[in-house]
């Protein structure tokens, strides 16, 4: 896609390939050519994953719901979205470049930067599957998860045969990555977990509460009328007198 016309196909073959086989794909991928191709594979897959995060929201399922236009929501999340994939081949670049470092790989930023716009391809797959936020919070979070895991067996392979990282450093690398991964997963669903416990536990006394004031202004109200009646009744006695 270097040179010449951009060729969608090769592109399909290559995000294709690149999810079912990194282990054969990594290895052909080009780490030269100018910062052109990994920008348009960004942009490609920001507006995809951009075209389903606006689907969900305006169907009002998974993780952003709120209509057609809405803040950062709605038509907003397919722009930034395009904006987002952008600047983050860029930082993903500097992230991947880092870790090559560590593992002994190049350390050039083209390579790299290349590198990151390949895993980008997980981003469309990863706001497909936005919809099952929608259906619970805990199948949202653990695809997730197994999607990030994943995307750290390809930068695996990315690291060891597309930037020539040492491959011993580089499963070290990945199992640390693995842990943080993991520990983030248990947190994050430990998070829910509490704030659900918490919201439930709050309805329940904020009912309980309710049924309480309920209960009582009934009873004030009950006073309230037997004073009355009992008003009335000394006042009528009074004009029986006067009579």
């Amino acid at each position: 896609m270097s040179n010449g016309a951009f060729d969608f196909k090769k592109f399909l073959d290559e995000s294709r390939d690149s999810i079912l086989n990194p282990k054969g794909f990594f290895p052909t991928l080009k780490t030269e050519g100018g910062l052109g191709d990994p920008i348009l594979k960004a942009l490609i897959y920001g507006l995809v994953a951009g075209v389903f995060s606006f689907l969900w929201s305006i169907l009002n399922i998974g993780a952003v719901t709120g209509g057609l236009f809405g803040g950062a929501i709605g038509i907003m999340i397919l722009i930034w979205s395009v904006i987002g994939a952008v600047i983050g081949v860029f930082i993903g670049g500097v992230v991947v470049l880092v870790l090559s470092a560590i593992c002994g790989g190049k350390t050039d930023f083209e390579p790299n930067m290349r590198v990151a716009a390949a895993l980008m391809v997980l981003m469309p797959i990863n706001a497909f599957f936005g919809f099952a936020v929608g259906i619970s919070t805990v199948l949202g979070t653990l695809i997730s998860f197994a999607i990030n895991l994943y995307g750290l067996w390809m930068l695996y392979h990315a690291l060891t045969q597309t930037l020539k990282a040492k491959e011993s450093s580089a499963k070290v690398l990945s199992y640390v990555l693995v842990g943080i991964v993991m520990l983030f997963l248990i947190v994050g669903l430990t998070v829910r977990r509490t704030a659900k416990n918490f919201v439930n536990k709050l309805d329940t006394e904020s009912s309980s509460l309710f049924k309480d004031y309920e209960k009582e202004l009934k009873k004030q109200t009950k006073e309230l009328q037997k004073a009355l009646e009992e008003m009335q009744e000394d006042a009528e006695e009074e004009e029986e007198d006067d009579d």
